[in-house]
């Protein structure tokens, strides 16, 4: 069961990092093709990066099968972790008050992937 649910894990994540990727490509194209500024691209981020972290953990939940509350978070704070170090030890610089906040909105949502993946898995099987 614990082969399942690291594996469930490695889906989630690689899903997180793959569409935060490829967001921030378009983001960095729309940037530098249209009038989008600072304000816009701030929430277009924060909504991107909800949206992304709730598909990683409904793909976390629904490979684990069990115990999607707990997929969806640890799901979430890995995400976390990883964004932390790369600020930290590229930048040397913690986490802001914000960035708290949102950090703590991507862990919820995560967590609310994590539970709708396993419930649709079980959905399927009965």
């Amino acid at each position: 069961m614990q082969r399942q649910q690291f594996t469930a894990l490695l889906y989630g994540w690689i899903a997180v990092l793959g569409l935060m990727l490829v967001t921030s490509i378009i983001l960095a194209f729309l940037l530098q093709f249209t009038t989008m500024d600072q304000t816009v691209l701030s929430w277009v981020t924060l909504a991107a990066g909800l949206i992304i972290l709730f598909i990683g953990g409904l793909i976390a939940g629904v490979k684990s099968k069990a115990k999607g509350w707990i997929i969806g978070t640890v799901t979430g704070i890995g995400f976390t972790l990883f964004t932390f170090l790369v600020q930290y030890l590229g930048y040397q610089q913690a986490f802001s008050t914000e960035q708290s906040l949102n950090h703590l909105g991507f862990i919820l949502a995560a967590l609310v992937g994590g539970i709708i993946g396993v419930n649709m898995v079980k959905g399927d099987e009965a």
